[in-house]
């Protein structure tokens, strides 16, 4: 048994729980901590108070932290979904989906960062989207959800170039899923061409695409068949 440590961030979703679910079965880790709105210590995406505690918790319970990862995100809500058209623009929405999306990843590396391991190599990594790319948009719509994933393609960026003054070995990535079969996207079919993957499969080739990653490619983002997503 190895002797690594990984937080998963929002560990109840589909994602979430695959990426726990996978660690858990990976020899080099000993550890796999879960955190989200009812765990214990409880971690809220949207409570930066709740997220600087759930560190400190760690930071007193668990040896230097190797691997976070955040596995949170808004596409739609009960009542709400991604936008069609400029008329379909609420400004509530749109707060809430940066607030989500960019917002909550941002304040994870505020306070986890400085948890995790000093040196030696450290990954952190954030759920993001192929739609979040300017360069790769083609069909429009989906504006807050869009801008929303832009916002945090740069927080990465930013956060990167940072983190590695502190610690060369540093990874700090965002992660295209691809098409998952989860909650999140249930309500949207999506392009039949795109292949639709299960949680675990998702989860496997984003933690392989992690384990090849170097610290030069470190504020980049990367889809789950490895493939490199332009800004």
């Amino acid at each position: 048994m190895g002797d690594r440590s990984a937080v998963i961030i929002g560990a109840r979703g589909g994602i979430g729980a695959a990426l726990a679910n996978a660690l858990e079965q990976d020899p080099n880790y000993a550890q796999v901590i879960r955190l989200h709105r009812e765990s214990a210590p409880p971690c809220d995406i949207s409570d930066e108070a709740s997220i600087a505690a759930a560190a400190a918790s760690l930071m007193t319970t668990y040896p230097p932290i190797d691997l976070v990862i955040v596995a949170t995100g808004l596409l739609h809500s009960t009542s709400k979904g991604p936008e069609k058209s400029l008329r379909e623009l609420d400004p509530d929405w749109m707060m809430e989906n940066f607030r989500i999306n960019a917002v909550g990843p941002a304040l994870v590396a505020k306070h986890f960062l400085p948890i995790m391991a000093k040196q030696g190599p450290i990954c952190f990594a954030a759920l993001s989207a192929r739609v979040g790319s300017i360069s790769d948009n083609r069909l429009g719509g989906w504006h807050s959800y869009r801008a929303s994933k832009s916002a945090l393609n740069m927080f990465i960026r930013n956060i990167a170039i940072e983190w590695q003054r502190k610690n060369s070995q540093s990874v700090v990535v965002g992660l295209h899923p691809g098409t998952v079969e989860t909650a999140l996207s249930a309500p949207f079919k999506g392009n039949p061409a795109h292949e639709r993957l299960t949680p675990a499969r998702a989860a496997q080739d984003m933690l392989n695409v992690l384990q090849r990653l170097k610290p030069e490619q470190s504020g980049q983002i990367f889809a789950y068949d490895g493939s490199l997503i332009t800004p």
